[in-house]
């Protein structure tokens, strides 16, 4: 039976760097105030890039590292929330870019769960045996949705993308258990783009409301309160827990969320790895630009001996766990 295998990581950001400091030239607010609230430092900007734009610099380090040609590649899935259109794909515009002629692709929207989903989604595709070789990104350019009227939420979201390159193994499952999440009822806590009919036979008596508008307390409640009851309940499916988790690879939306899950679930704050401080929350980009820096830096190997938790949680509702061995 064929399996998929993480072979190869990458993220790219926008050269920009807009600094806490910078951010009180255009309004009010302090780097203090930031931080302190967020642990967030700067963010990635982008001045000139779209999505697929920055997808498309991850897809081409992923085919660089792995040395397979385009051609090669039978699936590209984009987790966005942020797409250079609604049509086309933003999957589709990195498939042209990228020269995989062979690739179907398409996108998947999760908010700040989307990699956790799409990778998920990858899983199946390669454990039917029919696929070998497809890629896996999440990418956003949130500055473009973002009020930056809004000091409470234009402080927090960033731009980067990162992705992963999945290949045919025979060694084994990578996914050892896994747990998606959905909660429709509480999804006005998280909204963005949204849109009212409009035709000249609709009654539509609101206004779009195309910026991004979150309730930071109930997110935060949300994250702290159903997240880790998630968390450890894959790892008991998995017939793991904390102690035996090398690394926590959480959504980077706020270093007082990990804090908190941390202690909720009994493990050593020092496996959460962090990089919010240098990205701010990049939506579905944060948990694959960490993953991607975690490999770069050697603290995760990709050599199949260690068990990473990698956990989204955000707009939708949606939250969702992954336990790989990777």
């Amino acid at each position: 039976m064929s399996f998929g295998k993480i072979t190869a990581v990458a993220h790219y950001a926008p050269e920009q760097v807009v600094t806490n400091e910078d951010l009180t030239k255009v309004m009010d607010t302090s780097d203090e105030w930031i931080k302190s609230r967020t642990g967030i430092e700067q963010r990635h900007i982008s001045s000139n890039e779209n999505t697929s734009d920055l997808a498309t610099k991850v897809g081409q380090q992923l085919l660089a590292q792995s040395k397979l040609k385009p051609e090669a590649i039978d699936f590209i899935i984009v987790a966005t929330i942020s797409p250079d259109a609604s049509m086309p794909s933003t999957a589709s515009l990195v498939q042209a870019k990228l020269g995989a002629v062979n690739a179907f692709a398409f996108d998947l929207t999760a908010a700040c769960s989307g990699f956790i989903y799409a990778l998920s989604v990858a899983d199946k595709l390669m454990t039917s045996g029919v696929y070998k070789n497809g890629i896996v990104i999440g990418a956003e350019v949130l500055s473009k949705v973002v009020d930056w009227s809004d000091r409470a939420t234009s402080v927090l979201f960033g731009d980067g993308a990162g992705g992963v390159l999945l290949q045919s193994s025979a060694q084994g499952p990578m996914l050892l258990s896994e747990s998606l999440k959905s909660d429709g009822s509480r999804s006005q806590s998280l909204t963005s783009n949204l849109t009212q009919p409009n035709s000249p036979f609709s009654k539509a008596t609101q206004a779009n409301d195309l910026f991004l508008k979150m309730d930071g307390r109930a997110i935060f409640d949300f994250a702290v309160r159903d997240v880790p009851k998630n968390i450890l309940e894959t790892l008991e499916k998995a017939e793991l827990n904390p102690e035996t988790v090398d690394y926590f690879l959480l959504h980077q939306a706020n270093s007082r969320i990990l804090d908190k899950m941390a202690r909720k679930i009994k493990a050593n704050r020092s496996k959460f790895l962090q990089n919010m401080q240098e990205y701010g929350n990049t939506s579905a980009a944060s948990i694959p630009i960490l993953l991607s820096e975690a490999v770069a830096s050697g603290t995760i190997k990709l050599d199949g001996t260690q068990k990473i938790v990698l956990t989204g949680f955000g707009g939708g509702l949606t939250w969702g766990t992954l336990v790989v061995k990777i």
